[in-house]
């Protein structure tokens, strides 16, 4: 029977503050990646020692609840029971503003690449059994089977920009299917045929920037990279970025009755353009420019280097700064095959299991048994956070050992240059990756099977000579406080729900009592607050039933799955504009989904006409409600955090 993890994931919500707190939720192999409003409402000493979690961390403007080999089940109950998105940012670019620049660089990286790093990790490990069948003379021209494999490992990784624009116009609120458009330009098989024959002339000529013309657009050299756009991050990643810009223009400029058909004509035809011709090619460029200063400091002591991405890793996976690099070990890979980045980091889990090996060799109490002998099983396949945060860290000096462990592998891959040739697996599952394309087991194969071999030795004997450390069982006391607090907390769960609304569109927020209106400004209409409009579109704050909807179009009312009535008034005295300039998406008793559009209204004729552009979201039946709670952010977007309703 599958185990019901609802309890723990209400117990995860309310303690980091309620939904309501919640910007963001991601989750990767062994961690739930919140973004907080506020982390000092979340009561971080609780979820440590609350059973079914491992530890928590705050680092990185991530407030991460590490859960373990079953953070998947964990993830789905949380967007189950709530209105939480695990996708889309639930808050707004209020919050980023207040990151560090490097908080903000690793948010973007993360939530481009780890929706689907498995799934790059899972056809990487395809990509290696194929590798491995060219170990024994099988290629595309004597073997089917090779050639299907082939095809299934690689084509993930062919057309990554793809991927790559979907999760990035999620990021940059980017029209998905304008994106995909865009990236699809770029990778269009026939576009390289352009740099066949004989080239025009030559750019930056003996310089490391080199590039051939070979045709012009309009008289601007169209420059591509060898081979494409294939596999490449970095161009696609600046032109979603730069299309979501485009977008947002065009639908300020275009008249709302031709904006649905008219603004993806514009954005894909002027974005994909420039893409092809200017930001490709920058990016191209740029990324070159990387690689060289990176490479170079590798090449100036790779040892060194080695050394200190091994011995690092860990902390820089517990601290979410890994994504500073495993792009560029991507990049790589894409432009010349192969990257000594990842193959400096690959010895961290053997470190890990060492130690653990140790541990559960010399240390005989159940708790360190238990927790040890699955830890040092999930750490052999490369996932270290169990022994990290279970047993590592808690004792101190073990994770030291760990971390000189993996710097000596580190540093033995650095000084025999062992690289790799795809992405893919975790642990010993990543072998295969050190395999030649062509199938060869060269001495870099080798190289890596004696580095683990030996990471793993120097942190099992070191462990071994220490003294034996105890874990310290003040954690186990503090369960046992936590039953008799949950018992409590459960009881209150039955007596009260709370349902969170989220706003219907962009826009400056200011209090009901500021508009003209005295109707709705005494509070007559019920409690609210108001929204002035960035754009003209309004779509439904939460799952509900459109109870009423104008004949003008120029209001409606929903009511939620557990009884809020919610009217939202576009501009005051709109009435009178007897339905001119509202287009009605939705009729009355129609189901609507959190986020459906609901209403499109011309936001440039109401301001025209003289009207105020005020827009009320009044909650009209808050006598029912025991507490109504609003946001008091100056700034909102749609699907970001509006009020709270508790009953």
């Amino acid at each position: 029977m599958a185990k019901n993890y609802n309890k723990l994931a209400k117990e995860i919500i309310e303690h980091v503050g309620g939904e309501h707190n919640v910007e963001q939720l991601q989750h990767c192999v062994t961690r739930l990646r919140f973004y907080l409003k506020d982390e000092s409402k979340a009561d971080t000493e609780y979820l440590k020692n609350l059973a079914g979690i491992v530890t928590v961390i705050e680092a990185s403007g991530q407030y991460q609840v590490v859960i373990g080999n079953e953070v998947g089940e964990v993830y789905e109950a949380i967007l189950n029971i709530s209105n939480i998105d695990g996708e889309h940012t639930v808050s707004g670019e209020h919050k980023q503003g207040k990151r560090k620049l490097l908080d903000k660089f690793i948010d973007l990286i993360s939530s481009i690449f780890q929706p689907f790093i498995v799934l790059l990790s899972a056809t990487g490990m395809i990509k290696g059994i194929v590798a491995l069948l060219g170990v024994f003379g099988l290629d595309e021209t004597n073997s089917g089977f090779y050639a299907v494999l082939n095809a299934v490992g690689d084509g993930f990784f062919q057309f990554l920009p793809v991927v790559i624009a979907l999760t990035a116009a999620k990021k940059f609120r980017m029209n998905i299917y304008s994106a995909l458009a865009i990236a699809f330009a770029l990778v269009y098989p026939s576009l390289s045929d352009i740099t066949a024959g004989q080239p025009l002339y030559t750019l930056f000529a003996g310089t490391h920037f080199s590039a051939d013309v070979f045709t012009t657009f309009l008289g601007i050299p169209v420059l591509l990279p060898p081979g494409g756009y294939y596999s490449t991050v970095i161009p696609v990643i600046l032109a979603i970025w730069f299309g979501a810009k485009v977008e947002r223009g065009f639908k300020k400029i275009i008249p709302t009755v031709i904006h649905s058909f008219l603004t993806p004509f514009f954005t894909v035809l002027v974005t994909a353009t420039m893409a092809i011709l200017f930001i490709g090619p920058i990016a191209t460029w740029s990324a070159d420019l990387i690689g060289l200063v990176f490479m170079g400091i590798y090449k100036l002591s790779p040892v060194i280097f080695g050394a200190l991405v091994g011995g690092l890793w860990q902390l820089l996976v517990m601290f979410g700064l890994h994504w500073g690099l495993a792009p560029i070990g991507i990049l790589q890979i894409s432009e010349q095959g192969f990257t000594p980045i990842l193959s400096n980091s690959g010895s961290a889990s053997f470190g890990v299991l060492g130690v653990l090996l140790a541990l559960i060799i010399k240390n005989k109490t159940k708790k360190v048994r238990d927790i040890g002998i699955p830890a040092t099983i999930a750490s052999i396949f490369g996932v270290t956070e169990p022994g990290i945060y279970g047993l590592l860290l808690p004792m101190k000096k073990p994770f030291v050992v760990a971390l000189i462990s993996s710097a000596i592998g580190g540093a033995y891959t650095g000084f025999f240059d062992v690289v790799v040739y795809r992405i893919g697996g975790f642990g010993i599952f990543t072998l295969t990756n050190y395999i030649t394309d062509d199938g060869q087991l060269t001495m870099n194969f080798w190289h890596r099977v004696i580095s683990f071999i030996l990471v793993t030795l120097i942190a099992f004997v070191i462990q071994m000579f220490m003294k034996t450390p105890q874990l310290d069982t003040s954690i186990e006391k503090s369960e046992e406080k936590n039953k008799k607090q949950l018992a409590g907390n459960s009881e209150l769960e039955k007596t009260r729900k709370q349902e969170i609304i989220a706003s219907p569109l962009d826009g400056k927020l200011k209090n009901l009592s500021e508009i003209e209106d005295k109707t709705f400004a005494s509070g007559a209409m019920g409690k609210g607050i108001v929204i002035v409009p960035d754009e003209d579109m309004i779509c439904a704050p939460a799952n509900a039933t459109v109870s009423m909807i104008a004949k003008t179009g120029h209001a409606i009312s929903l009511t939620t799955g557990l009884g809020t009535e919610i009217l939202i008034h576009i501009g005051l005295n709109t009435v009178e504009l007897k339905g001119k300039g509202f287009e009605k998406l939705v009729r009355k008793g129609d189901k609507v989904l959190a986020g459906q559009p609901l209403i499109h209204f011309d936001l440039a004729k109401i301001k025209q006409m003289g009207y105020s552009l005020d827009i009320p979201v009044v909650v009209t039946n808050a006598n029912d409600a025991t507490e109504i709670v609003f946001s008091e952010e100056s700034h909102v977007e749609h699907g970001d955090y509006l009020f709270t309703a508790m009953k």
